[in-house]
């Protein structure tokens, strides 16, 4: 029974290692080499012509998808990146919109607005669409490799009512006996 128990322990705090160690490869190694880092986004987007056939690493939120005869348009709105190349922050720190041209079809429901995605892709210039009243100019590019990020899930979620007795709801789970509670978000 105690040997039992201490290898399920042990399965337990394996799992949350490698869960650790895992992260989402941005592109394979054979790319890596390929990227230009010190190529920004903000240098794409001023001069796409420039930049052209150089290989960069830019992510964002999708804002659409749309399949073509032979490839799929994904319009993103650009996001800074992480140490591990993966899109985070307010969207008031966007640095403008671009369009990435993937080779293969992508059914639009699999990266509905809001997905949060990387792409190590190759410049290939700008073009201009209407964004509502203006025509606005989008650098393009050719996705070489396409990482879509998981939804973020906030960890904890505090409730700061005073509730002094039991609650019993669809939301809020078993009933509490206190003033505050600390716990997972209710969806």
């Amino acid at each position: 029974e105690r040997e039992f128990r201490m290898k399920v322990y042990a399965a337990i705090v394996m799992c949350f290692v490698l869960a650790g160690c895992a992260l989402t490869p941005v592109g394979p190694p054979l790319l890596k080499d390929k990227v230009d880092w010190t190529v920004s986004f903000l240098q794409v987007k001023a001069s796409p012509q420039s930049y052209r056939g150089r290989v960069i690493v830019v992510g964002g939120m999708v804002l659409s998808a749309k399949p073509l005869k032979e490839r799929t348009r994904i319009e993103v709105l650009q996001l800074p990146l992480d140490g591990e190349q993966e899109p985070m922050g307010p969207l008031t720190d966007s640095q403008g919109r671009f369009l990435v041209f993937h080779k293969e079809f992508i059914d639009p429901a699999t990266i509905p607005f809001g997905t949060r995605l990387t792409v190590v892709a190759e410049v290939v210039g700008s073009e201009t669409l209407k964004l509502d009243e203006i025509e606005y100019v989008y650098p393009t590019l050719e996705s070489k490799s396409l990482t879509v990020w998981p939804p973020k899930v906030p960890g904890m979620w505090y409730r700061p009512y005073p509730y002094i007795g039991a609650y019993w709801g669809p939301y809020w789970g078993p009933p509490y006996w206190g003033p505050y509670y600390w716990g997972l978000p209710p969806y």
